[in-house]
C-alpha cells in the first residue's frame, strides 16, 4: 500500500529546493580589478583641515576634510600625454561636472588634491574655470605604473557606475 507524502515533507522539500536555487544566483563574478577609494579634496583656505603630503615632491598641503569628488562622480579615467608629460584625465558625471564648475569659479587659485586609497598622489591648481567635467592631474608615481593604475581606475569606475545605475 502506497502512503501519500505528508504536507510537512512536501514543504521541507520545497524549501530545500528554494535554498539550493537561490545559492546559484548569489555567487558574484570574480573581479579583474581592485576597487579604489578615489577622492579629490579642496585645499583649505585656513590651517583648519587635514594635512596631506605628496610622496615624491614632499609638498605639504592642508585640505578640507570633506571630498569634493569621489569615485561615484567619475565615469571614466584616461592616461593622456600633454606638453609636460603624462597625466590622468578624470571625466565626471553631469551632476559632478556642474558642482566642479561652481567650485572652480569660486575657488580660483586653490588646489585640488587627488587621494587614492588614503594616499595623496597629485595636486592641481585651479587656474581657470572648468566647464566640461574633465579634470587633468599629474600624479607622483613612476610613468611605468600609470597604465596599470588607469586600467584599474577605469574598471573600478565602470563597475561602480553600473552598480549605482541599478539602485
Amino acid at each position: 500500500m502506497h502512503r501519500p507524502l505528508s504536507r510537512g515533507l512536501i514543504f521541507l522539500l520545497g524549501l530545500a529546493w528554494l535554498v539550493a536555487a537561490s545559492g546559484c544566483h548569489s555567487a558574484s563574478k570574480p573581479r579583474d580589478y581592485k576597487p579604489v577609494s578615489l577622492r579629490f579634496f579642496l585645499e583649505s583656505s585656513s590651517q583648519d583641515g587635514t594635512p596631506v603630503s605628496l610622496p615624491k615632491s614632499g609638498v605639504n598641503l592642508i585640505v578640507n576634510p570633506k571630498p569634493v569628488i569621489t569615485e561615484g562622480d567619475v565615469v571614466n579615467v584616461e592616461l593622456v600625454k600633454v606638453e609636460l608629460g603624462q597625466c590622468l584625465l578624470f571625466q565626471l558625471t553631469p551632476t559632478a561636472t556642474r558642482d566642479f564648475y561652481r567650485l572652480s569659479v569660486t575657488h580660483q587659485g586653490r588646489r585640488v588634491v587627488l587621494v587614492l586609497d588614503n594616499v595623496a598622489l597629485g595636486a592641481r591648481r585651479m587656474d581657470g574655470v572648468i566647464t566640461n567635467g574633465s579634470v587633468f592631474i599629474f600624479v607622483e608615481l613612476p610613468e611605468a605604473e600609470l597604465p596599470a593604475l588607469v586600467e584599474n581606475l577605469k574598471k573600478s569606475s565602470v563597475a561602480l557606475q553600473k552598480e549605482l545605475a541599478r539602485k
